[in-house]
């Protein structure tokens, strides 16, 4: 399998967009790689529609350099987790060691919450958008934006590129030693 061997750690807390959590996690689960829910801490988090999802690990228990790739989806949910500083700095950690981090819709929040986009090209939910370039971004408004390490989409509805993208970046990073 394309992914066979690469770890994913996909964020999770309450007010999760259902789409833009499980199309990415079984997208990459089929695509062969090791997916794990991390949250503020090990708990089962409801969405916005109150489908639940169960954290495998806190964010205080795991490394940005332990996974691959970090994905953060939206809904209400970032606007919670940017009150965590284990899940920010992780986010953080991600980005600044060159871990392909992606993040859809409101996700972006958590990007400016750590600080990390200053600069850099991204896309994300239209009402977000002062958030960001207010954090220093370069907001473009498209599908899918990516920029080195970094991939950003607005809503669901562009989900096969985001995940395409994420796949795309994945295949062509060597696995982290972990």
């Amino acid at each position: 399998m394309e992914l066979s061997g690469k770890k994913v750690a996909v964020l999770v807390e309450n007010l999760y967009e259902d789409l833009e959590l499980w199309y990415p996690v079984y997208r990459l689960r089929e695509a062969g790689a090791d997916v794990k829910l991390v949250g503020p801490r090990v708990d089962t988090f409801k969405s916005k529609h109150g489908y639940p999802a169960e954290a495998d690990l806190a964010a205080d228990q795991a490394t940005a350099a332990s996974f691959d790739a970090v994905i953060i989806p939206g809904g209400y949910a970032p606007d919670v987790m940017r009150r965590s500083k284990p899940l920010v700095d992780f986010v953080r950690q991600a980005v600044t060691t060159d871990r392909v981090v992606a993040a859809i819709c409101h996700a972006g929040w958590m990007l400016a919450s750590a600080g990390v986009i200053k600069g850099r090209r991204v896309t994300g939910y239209y009402s977000i958008k002062d958030d960001l370039v207010n954090a220093g971004a370069l907001y473009e408004d498209c599908k899918v934006v990516r920029d080195g390490n970094l991939i950003t989409s607005r809503m669901p509805a562009d989900l096969p590129d985001f995940c395409r993208e994420i796949v795309r970046a994945l295949a062509e990073t060597p696995v982290s030693s972990r």
